[in-house]
């Protein structure tokens, strides 16, 4: 049924809608468009949708004029990308730098490879589009808009959640000192059998007060101190200790240490942990060493040596958040590697775009070429699972598998898969 509206435009080209608008009369969208047509053919069918305030800008120069007069009132903004003056791409640079709380719909006839960089670029400059969206638009997708960004205007409005209180170094050493933290550990899973061949070691601090922490309180605090080795050690020998008893229980998993670019420079590394994990009565090649892309740039005589030698005392390498980095392919040529992990993010976008499900392909295809194994990290669905293994993905780990285990959930979940 149409709704009947009547408008008027007042001297500054902005349309006011009369009548009891769907949402409150505060939510106020700006369309950036230079097509004289269009523009007032979107600026309709928002009238339709019950928007009470809409701007109309024809390029970016005039969007960030409005921004700068009715900035808090503009909740969603509908941009084009080709246009005079000051075109979509940079207005969107602009607007990262805003302050603004608007939420952000790209809008334009190029091709859709187009609109997914476009999409990327954004998320770089630190602005999450609702939606890339091709023209024409649809009122459907303009409801779906304004439902998505109420929804975002509800979230940011909402009381903050209470928050652990800003936790310092001297807490976080004393928790270390104290045998607080403890791994917690996600599984690795064999797609062709099914089954579970290792885990990867991930750093929990069982606080007295505040329960239990992730990496985010404690892993930068003690990077910035130079003091991620006290953790890291610590962890290799919680982890190293377990492997032994997982060995004794029949589990024979490999299992997966995280190591800092921090811990990398210094000569002695590949010592201490030979040392560490021989101490608990376990062989090098059950311990697998994860390390960073730029990780492994980072002071690069130091880290080859030590890299070099941890490969030549049995110890496996993987390169982690592999495709994330500027120089993928010069580190798999200069560093022994025996795993490549595909990072979460191509994981999660390959069921929606082609480049992303060619990059863990081709990434499978290179890992099978070199004779080391790929692992598909962020596993979350079963559609996941099944494109991966279709792909010929050898190992995956993910929420899907199994999240973080403590210890003896561990040993439970892997008894259960034997």
């Amino acid at each position: 049924m149409e709704t009947n509206l009547a408008r008027k435009v007042d001297a500054a080209g902005n349309i006011a809608t009369i009548g009891a608008p769907l949402l409150p009369e505060s939510f106020a969208v700006l369309v950036v468009e230079d097509d004289d047509f269009q523009r007032e053919l979107v600026a309709q069918q928002l009238q339709i949708l019950g928007v009470a305030k809409i701007y109309l800008a024809a390029d970016g120069v005039e969007a960030l004029m409005y921004l700068h007069n009715y900035g808090p009132a503009i909740r969603l903004i509908l941009c084009d990308l080709e246009m005079p003056n000051m075109d979509g791409l940079e207005f969107i640079r602009h607007l990262s730098c805003s302050g603004s709380d608007a939420e952000l719909a790209i809008t334009s006839g190029s091709e859709q490879a187009v609109l997914r960089s476009v999409h990327t670029l954004c998320q770089a400059q630190g602005v999450t589009p609702l939606d890339v969206l091709e023209k024409p638009i649809t009122n459907r997708h303009l409801k779906q808009l304004l439902d998505e960004a109420m929804v975002q205007q509800a979230v940011t409005a909402a009381p903050p959640k209470a928050q652990v209180p800003e936790l310092g170094l001297l807490d976080i050493l004393t928790g270390i000192e104290n045998e607080e933290f403890e791994p917690h550990y996600q599984a690795k899973l064999d797609t062709a059998s099914g089954r579970i061949v290792g885990a990867e070691a991930l750093a929990r601090w069982r606080h007295p007060q505040h329960g239990l922490l992730s990496p985010e309180v404690f892993i930068e605090p003690l990077e910035q101190a130079g003091e991620i080795d006290k953790l890291t050690f610590k962890l290799l020998a919680q982890a190293a200790a377990d492997c032994r008893a997982f060995c004794e229980l029949g589990l024979e998993l490999r299992l997966s240490v995280n190591l800092s670019r921090a811990s990398l420079a210094d000569p002695n590394l590949a010592h201490r942990i030979h040392a560490i994990v021989c101490a608990a009565g376990v062989r090098p090649a059950q311990v697998m060493l994860e390390i960073t892309e730029t990780a492994a740039m980072t002071n690069v005589a130091v880290a080859l040596e030590n890299l070099a030698r941890l490969r030549l005392r049995g110890f496996g390498l993987a390169i982690d958040d592999f495709g994330t980095g500027f120089a993928s392919m010069e580190q798999l040529g200069r560093v022994a590697f025996t795993e490549i992990k595909i990072d979460r993010s191509f994981i999660s976008n390959m069921h929606q775009t082609r480049e992303a499900r060619t990059i863990v392909e081709s990434t499978i295809d290179i890992a099978r070429r070199l004779g080391i194994d790929a692992v598909a990290e962020g596993v979350e669905t079963g559609a996941d699972w099944l494109a991966l293994r279709k792909a010929g993905c050898p190992l995956v780990q993910g929420n899907y598998v199994s999240r973080p285990l403590p210890r003896q959930k561990f040993i439970q979940f892997c008894e259960t898969r034997k």
